[in-house]
């Protein structure tokens, strides 16, 4: 059953009548092809008028839908042959962080993802996507592993932060996070990194200290998210409108700071409505970006990176 969100209301009860008027049709004395014809005309025009004017909060509630593909669903969608690797090799597992070698397009590359869940008992199992530091130093190793074999990185973004609960601080979770992204930068292999939905804080940039971060659409991409921001400066949740149109995480937006390298279209109404098409325009995407760096070597993938990030806002505010 489609979940609408709270602005999507006026589409909600159109395709409600869509779909009354569908089942009436299928008794053989009514014929009201023509009205369904007329009022999905309608739907859809409503749905464009809409998804081309969202607000910042509007797109943080896009990026956050229920339906929208997580990381699981694009490694399983993008990738063949897909081996899942497992621990920290120090302390354990964290199910927040899915990693793993598979075959994209033919070539083997090593994906990494923040995983949310799709029910109570997958997201309980996930952690709802925010990582511990086990999670980071997984990722850690398994960027090493694709540097040892040559191996294209590919991560897939989506986590609200890192997780901020006594037991991560106490093993460390600023030093994971950090260190993760150390790695990132010196790993000589292409990197390409894409947040499917929130990037939220050093939790998502642990996974996107990348050569080439992509963005869909409707992400989004904070160092703290709209509630976070609010609750600092206002004192209050209630601001979590004004703190997104205030911290500038939109694709959009961020694209034009040069945060961020490319911005990839989503199907009409978001990915969470035409997954499988969303899935393989990411899929086209990374593999784009991935084949204009095979021809780097790893010194100068490492340089390419370095200069990315140390003029990263320079350009954007001048």
């Amino acid at each position: 059953m489609q979940t609408y969100l709270d602005f999507e209301q006026p589409i909600a009860e159109l395709e409600g009548k869509i779909h009354e008027l569908r089942h009436l049709s299928n008794h053989d004395d009514v014929n009201i092809a023509e009205e369904i014809s007329r009022l999905q005309q309608k739907a859809d025009r409503l749905l464009t008028q809409t998804y081309a004017k969202l607000t910042p909060w509007q797109k943080t509630q896009v990026a956050r839908h229920p339906d929208r593909p997580h990381a699981n669903d694009y490694i399983a969608h993008l990738l063949e042959d897909f081996v899942p690797l497992a621990g920290d090799r120090l302390y354990g597992e964290d199910h927040a962080v899915i990693g793993g070698i598979g075959r994209f397009k033919g070539r083997s590359v090593l994906a990494i993802g923040t995983e949310k869940g799709h029910d109570t008992t997958s997201r309980v199992k996930r952690n709802f996507g925010m990582a511990r530091p086990e999670g980071y130093r997984k990722a850690q190793r398994l960027m090493q592993m694709a540097e040892r074999f040559d191996l294209p990185v590919i991560t897939f973004v989506d986590t609200a932060g890192a997780y901020p609960g006594q037991g991560a601080e106490e093993r460390g979770q600023a030093e994971a996070i950090a260190r993760s992204i150390e790695v990132g930068l010196n790993i000589r292999v292409p990197f390409v990194a894409v947040v499917i939905g929130e990037g939220g804080s050093g939790g998502a940039i642990a996974l996107a200290a990348a050569n080439r971060v992509l963005m869909l659409e409707h992400a989004i991409y904070s160092v703290i998210s709209p509630e976070g921001c609010a609750s600092i400066l206002w004192r209050s949740g209630d601001e979590a409108k004004s703190a997104a149109e205030a911290l500038k995480l939109t694709a959009q937006d961020l694209k034009k700071l040069a945060v961020i390298d490319a911005v990839i279209e989503e199907p009409l109404g978001g990915s969470h409505r035409f997954r499988d098409e969303a899935m393989r325009r990411v899929g086209d995407s990374v593999w784009e970006q991935i084949e204009s760096l095979k021809g780097l070597d790893g010194d100068a993938l490492r340089q390419d990176r370095r200069e990315k990030f140390l003029a990263m806002g320079q350009k954007g505010l001048s």
